[in-house]
């Protein structure tokens, strides 16, 4: 395992500054494709656009392992650019064409994993709460939802149409993955629906209770492309007991080795009712998850995700750094702990 970042850097004094602190593989975001569907503008990078942005992290000693699509984003539906795909109308074709053209790009210009969202509802919060220091901590909490708003452009979606929509993305994109040996990683949905539902959206159904529908996903497409972007903390959302359920459900995961990226992000409290927390202090024992990632053969990136905000830290430069080295620390002492089991102590 090695420390990655997800964060999108502008600059070379941002990428100097991830080097700095240890990272060493990159999600990179390419020039966005100049797609207008009503000229019919290019939808995807060409391989040079994808190039480019490799040669500018590669150039500061790290390693642009993974892109993130521009679009596919965990997006409230009505705000994406490019909702074909999630909405199931005719548009979708295209789309669908311009990732398998992006999955080819990729394995050209050297990139392995692509990731992406499944979203209807994109990031659900509620309220933010005091965290240490003056940080501000994002809440959920189902209760306080504003049952009054409309559906979305979505209208009523039930769990066989959401599955179906999935079904048909992974159908026309997954082969492609194969021929070209690209890793496609999905980030399960952030956080569950509450019981009925809401805003037209019957079920997220990347994130029920348990986990299921991670795995309901991965049989999709028996495919060792096909695969998550696990993210910890969004896992933590699903569940009733988060700090005992989750550790089970994470090993079946890992060994199925179609986790292609891990995001380490903590929560108090249990389905429906949150709070995202410092990493080192939520419910959820991140080094527990590093250990058995570790015992699983787990080798990508660990990123970490969600850090807290504050206006004393602008740019949340200070979270993410103790994100970093937070990380750092776990993955050693998971490398330690396995070095005393080969030597039998």
């Amino acid at each position: 395992m090695v420390l990655g970042t997800q964060r999108r850097a502008t600059t070379a004094e941002a990428l100097r500054e991830f080097r700095r602190h240890g990272v060493e593989r990159v999600c990179g975001y390419p020039v966005d494709p100049p797609y207008d569907l009503g000229t019919g503008t290019r939808g995807y990078w060409t391989r040079a656009e994808v190039e480019q942005q490799k040669e500018v992290i590669e150039s500061q000693g790290m390693e642009m392992d993974m892109v993130a699509l521009p679009f596919l984003g965990s997006t409230l539906i009505d705000n994406e650019s490019r909702p074909a795909i999630m909405l199931g109308t005719a548009e979708r074709e295209r789309d669908i064409e311009d990732v398998q053209k992006m999955i080819e790009v990729c394995a050209a210009a050297g990139v392995g994993t692509i990731k992406y969202n499944m979203s209807l509802l994109g990031v659900l919060s509620t309220n933010d709460v005091a965290g240490r220091g003056g940080t501000t901590l994002r809440q959920f909490r189902a209760a306080d939802l504003d049952y009054s708003l409309p559906d979305t452009i979505a209208g009523t979606v039930d769990p066989d149409t959401f599955w179906e929509r999935i079904d048909y993305f992974v159908s026309q994109v997954a082969p492609v993955a194969d021929q070209y040996r690209v890793k496609l990683a999905c980030h399960p949905q952030d956080p569950g629906t509450p019981p009925g539902g809401y805003r037209g959206v019957k079920e997220n159904v990347l994130s029920v209770p348990g986990g299921k529908g991670l795995f309901t996903f991965l049989k999709l497409h028996r495919s060792k492309y096909h695969g998550l972007n696990l993210c910890c903390g969004t896992l933590a959302e699903m569940l009733w007991n988060p700090g005992k359920e989750i550790y089970p459900i994470a090993r079946e995961l890992f060994r199925t080795k179609r986790v292609f990226n891990l995001h380490l992000r903590n929560i108090k409290g249990r389905r429906n009712d949150w709070i995202e927390t410092w990493p080192d202090e939520g419910d959820v024992d991140h080094a527990e998850i590093i250990n058995i990632a570790a015992d699983e053969g787990y080798d990508g990136a660990v990123d970490p995700d969600h850090v807290p905000e504050t206006d004393a830290d602008p740019g949340r430069r200070q979270a993410y750094a103790h994100g970093y080295g937070y990380i750092l620390g776990i993955i050693d002492g998971a490398e330690h702990r396995a070095a005393r089991r080969r030597a039998g102590r």
